[in-house]
């Protein structure tokens, strides 16, 4: 038996540009569904459709109403971590951080290649698709460090007793630090350890989702305490929190 295409859903307020990705993009194999903006995203993530979610989510950022950066915001606080790769007419280099730190897997500027965007929606596909990333390890001890208890095994961060929303990117970046205590861990290699191998993940994203999970667990994430930084080189998870020797 064949698998089932992926299913894309494309949200942008622009009828040409819908018809063309769901022509091109059904011609590359893919089930597509086009959306306006985000109301009828989430009515149809909410309702009987959401019984037939998306394999990935192509999201424009200036939509009319809740725009991108919006919607991405309340899927990740609701805990969904449905694959997103974002669209923007603006070249402005900060939207693409914004829209790495509120859980973006990807980010890509209008006006685009075709050829450009199903790529970077198969090398989603691809490393969303690896079990390691995101999926609970089932040989793993929990681990508990300040108010924070990490439990691989079960997929559970909880701090002060209190369950944390964690997406598999951030669950899977946090696993690699606890793997590795006291150990410093170049950008290079926090990408291959979390994304792995051969992830077109720019080394310098890995910033943003340190970020991300300092406000997840540190008391103050502008000075962490358990992820540090090691100063032209990367990261270094410090279970007790002591400061390190530069």
């Amino acid at each position: 038996m064949n698998a089932r295409p992926h299913r894309i859903w494309v949200v942008d307020d622009d009828p040409e540009l819908r018809r063309m990705l769901a022509t091109s993009l059904g011609e590359q194999g893919y089930a597509v569904r086009c959306l306006e903006g985000g109301a009828q995203l989430l009515a149809r993530l909410e309702g009987r459709l959401g019984q037939e979610r998306p394999d990935l989510l192509v999201l424009d950022l200036m939509l009319p109403g809740d725009n991108g950066l919006t919607l991405l915001r309340r899927l990740r606080d609701g805990g969904d971590d449905l694959p997103v790769l974002m669209l923007t007419a603006r070249a402005d280099g900060v939207d693409r951080i914004i829209g790495l730190e509120q859980g973006a897997d990807d980010y890509l500027a209008k006006p685009f290649l075709l050829r450009e965007l199903t790529a970077r929606i198969e090398a989603v596909l691809r490393r969303r698709g690896r079990s390691p990333s995101g999926s609970p390890l089932p040989d793993s001890q929990p681990m508990r460090f300040g108010d924070c208890l990490f439990d691989p095994a079960r997929r559970i961060l909880e701090r002060q007793g209190a369950p944390v929303a964690i997406t598999s990117g951030e669950f899977a970046l946090l696993a690699v630090f606890v793997q590795h205590p006291q150990r410093p861990l170049s950008r290079e290699r926090l990408v291959e350890l979390a994304r792995g191998p051969g992830s077109d993940t720019d080394s310098r994203s890995m910033d943003v989702q340190v970020s991300r999970l300092r406000r997840l667990i540190e008391p103050d994430p502008a000075r962490p305490r358990y992820l540090q930084t090691v100063w032209g080189y990367g990261y270094v998870f410090v279970p007790d929190g002591q400061p390190r020797a530069a």
